[in-house]
């Protein structure tokens, strides 16, 4: 194994969507009736393969909502304010040791660049960056990940895949990866020593 693979949100980076709509809303109940009810995830799923919010929330039929789900890039920086330093450490620890380092993110081509701008470690710390919403590809499809072994040069054999989600855990070792579900820093720190990488 020669690489290893991170997703971003909630492996490096903490992502609460419903952060952008808790000033309006004003508790945690009626954001998540919000949430619910807007289809968020699943119309957020879709900004990850390339749609815009602006399109997506003119499907919703009442007008507030749809007002209130249009304004979340604008409020996006609301949702990834915490980095997770247990894993930044472990990346550093990583490049000490020479492994090559990689990521693959499900992540809207339109707010990508609020993330790098908040995270501005996002910006070097990998050699080959797969941001989903600039592809059109999604994760667990193995196309991605396919993606990130041609443009890195890898064969899948030569990857470690580091993702919260077990459905794109298990779209990684579709792909001839092997992979680790992000739990705990701990964890993951535990994994990589017993695997010799760390």
């Amino acid at each position: 194994m020669s690489a290893v693979v991170f997703d971003i949100g909630n492996v490096l980076v903490e992502w609460d969507p419903a952060a952008a709509f808790l000033p309006d809303l004003g508790c945690r109940k009626e954001t998540d009736a919000f949430l619910e009810r807007t289809a968020f995830h699943d119309r957020n799923q879709r900004a990850d393969r390339g749609e815009r919010f602006g399109a997506l929330a003119q499907e919703i039929g009442d007008p507030d909502d749809r007002m209130l789900f249009s304004r979340y890039p604008e409020r996006y920086a609301l949702t990834v304010q915490r980095p997770i330093e247990g894993t930044w450490a472990i990346i550093n620890r990583l490049k000490r040791k020479g492994h090559a380092l990689h990521a693959i993110t499900n992540w809207s081509a339109e707010t990508w660049p609020i993330g790098l701008t908040l995270h501005p470690r996002l910006h070097d710390a990998f050699g080959v960056t797969i941001v989903s919403g600039r592809e059109g590809l999604t994760k667990p499809d193995p196309a991605i990940f396919n993606l990130l072994c041609q443009r890195a040069g890898l064969r899948p054999d030569d990857c470690l895949f580091i993702d919260d989600s077990p459905a794109n855990v298990q779209g990684a070792r579709d792909a001839g990866w092997q992979a680790h579900h992000f739990t705990t820093p701990d964890h993951l720190e535990a994994d990589l020593m017993e695997r010799g990488l760390l």
